[in-house]
């Protein structure tokens, strides 16, 4: 830790944050309240993951749900994480976080030029639960014009997935037209209706994006707009501490910018929003599992940074076995995971490991999937290779991998790396791939599926199982039976959006020694942190939902005007 005496510092701020991605709504949150703000980006890219998710934020009982005409109460969301949570994490995170929410929305609907919706209907991931909600509490932005980000246009990090044409997609759309194959009437005129919008708003030199890059891009905006610097390509590499009245405190930051070290001062402290370490495999290797691959959809600078610095400080961990995890389809040689949402709850298929059996609900939340296969490999029983299994019915009828169109061929290349095999029996499949059990498998789900229950893992029991299935088709929209050829499986890994253990925070963002103390003038947020709701992932949007809440609770404090 360097220690640097008030007239050595290069430049001088109130508040340091690090980290673009929901590190911007930090930065807004302190400018708003008038203090001085520098955000510092490793990369020569602003956005980090959040310019690649699909920037959904779950954020129970705030103003975007009143204005759709929902009814969300704190209380009923308290009851949920309450039940969820439990003693995975300090109760004090999850209650600031919801006390905080409606405000940290108000602020950025006020500040930015997003325009935010209700995502109706998204239900929570476990809303079956006390307090769970089946219409849902995430949100998201509307499609936003990243023209409006002028010559800093290039600056924004790029989507991880983009359609061939202009076409702002949002989460809603997404649910919908991936039926386009079985509910041509809803999906095809909405997909008219974003090509159009893409297509005319280009005509007029706008350029409409969705999802994250929506909200990256709305926020970028508004930090330039604001005047809040951002320094680009400059990383940080020490933290500076003083003693402040018998207290040793952070009050500044050590940083490489264009090959010069710079040290910066921050008068009221530094915000740690530099993701987590999904890309440094040695940690994930330790802490996780040790047959991971670099599979991870978080930005590329995510490497732990945060853990670095603040090593030197006895800072507490939390939940580094944890990551929001992601099932995603295996990736060709040299080539990215490629995501997949709505493949698994679909009708007309099932996934199976190693052996060729089942080993759980499909349409699961995509934490609750990754959390099944660490367990299983823990307790001695790998799950192995995994496969999702389906019929040409299937193919004819969804999207499949983001990229896949109803009845397009699965691509050579696919079956050329060993990613997807086919045959025209069951038996034949089961033979090709070496899973064993396939054909008995499969005989046991189409028995279940023919009557609509899921005996063994319950498919379709739940809202949020229902709403990545196909409502045209009944009595159960997740299950259907694969009773005619030619049979697929593909390779699925276990992928993920970015680790979600890290620095053990309090309910005002500060960072925690090991033996609980606080260290003054450090603060941690988003991926940076611990998971606010310890091993749990209540609804789409949660992660970007604590890094801007926390955020604004950050600034919050670091202004003086926490009201904890």
């Amino acid at each position: 830790m360097t220690a640097k005496s008030p007239d050595s510092y290069d430049q001088t701020f109130d508040l340091v944050v690090v980290g673009s991605g929901t590190g911007l709504a930090a930065a807004l949150a302190a400018h708003d309240l008038g203090l001085s703000t520098l955000v510092v980006e490793k990369t020569e890219r602003v956005g980090g993951s959040t310019a690649l998710s699909g920037g959904a934020f779950w954020i129970p009982g705030n103003s975007i749900i009143e204005d759709g005409g929902g009814d969300d109460s704190l209380e009923r969301a308290a009851i949920y994480l309450e039940d969820i949570v439990g003693d995975s994490t300090d109760a004090a995170r999850w209650q600031n976080y919801l006390r905080h929410g409606r405000e940290t929305v108000d602020l950025l609907r006020r500040v930015t030029r997003l325009k935010f919706m209700w995502s109706k209907g998204y239900s929570d991931y476990h809303s079956d639960r006390p307090g769970g909600s089946a219409v849902g509490r995430t949100c998201e932005s509307r499609p936003f014009d990243l023209a409006l980000l002028g010559e800093h246009r290039s600056e924004l990090r790029r989507a991880g997935m983009a359609p061939p044409i202009p076409m702002p997609i949002t989460g809603v759309d997404y649910r919908v037209m991936n039926l386009m194959g079985t509910i041509p009437q809803r999906s095809f005129p909405r997909a008219i209706r974003r090509v159009g919008q893409g297509l005319v708003g280009k005509w007029m030199g706008k350029e409409y994006a969705a999802g994250g890059q929506a909200l990256a891009g709305g926020l970028y905006d508004a930090v330039l707009r604001a005047g809040i610097p951002v320094w680009r390509e400059t990383e940080l590499t020490d933290l500076v501490t003083e003693t402040v009245d018998g207290t040793e405190r952070v009050t500044g930051a050590v940083l490489v910018r264009d090959g010069q070290e710079v040290t910066v001062a921050a008068r009221r402290g530094v915000v740690l929003s530099a993701g987590g370490f999904d890309h440094d495999m040695a940690r994930r290797h330790e802490h996780q599992l040790d047959s991971l691959g670099e599979w991870s959809l978080g930005s590329p600078a995510n490497t732990g940074d945060a853990l670095d610095v603040t090593e030197k400080l006895g800072a507490g961990t939390a939940l580094l076995d944890q990551a929001w995890w992601f099932p995603a389809i295996a990736p060709l040689p040299g080539g990215k995971p490629k995501i997949m949402l709505a493949e698994r709850a679909l009708p007309g298929t099932f996934m199976v490991g190693g052996t060729g059996k089942r080993f759980i609900n499909e349409s699961t939340d995509y934490m609750s999937f990754g959390q099944e296969v660490l367990r299983r490999a823990k307790s001695g029983d790998p799950v192995g290779q995994i496969w999702i299994v389906f019929d040409q019915k299937y193919r004819n009828s969804y999207v499949f991998g983001g990229e896949l169109f109803p009845r397009m061929e699965i691509p050579e290349s696919w079956y050329e790396a060993g990613n997807a095999v086919s045959a025209d029996s069951m038996e034949e499949l089961a033979a090709k791939t070496g899973l064993a059990d396939l054909a008995e498998t499969g005989r046991k789900f189409n028995a279940m599926a023919e009557a609509g229950t899921d005996d063994e893992f319950a498919r379709g029991s739940t809202a949020y199982d229902r709403y990545y299935g196909d409502p045209s088709h009944g009595p159960n929209p997740n299950l259907r039976p694969l009773d005619k050829g030619p049979y697929y499986a593909v390779k699925v890994v276990l992928s993920d959006l970015g680790t979600c253990g890290g620095l053990t925070a309090d309910d005002q963002a500060r960072v925690l020694r090991t033996d609980g103390s606080v260290i003054e003038g450090l603060y941690a947020i988003g991926n940076s942190a611990a998971n606010a709701f310890g091993d749990k992932y209540p609804g789409a949007g949660a992660t970007i939902g604590q890094g801007m809440v926390y955020g604004y609770i950050a600034a919050q404090h670091a202004a003086g005007r926490s009201k904890d």
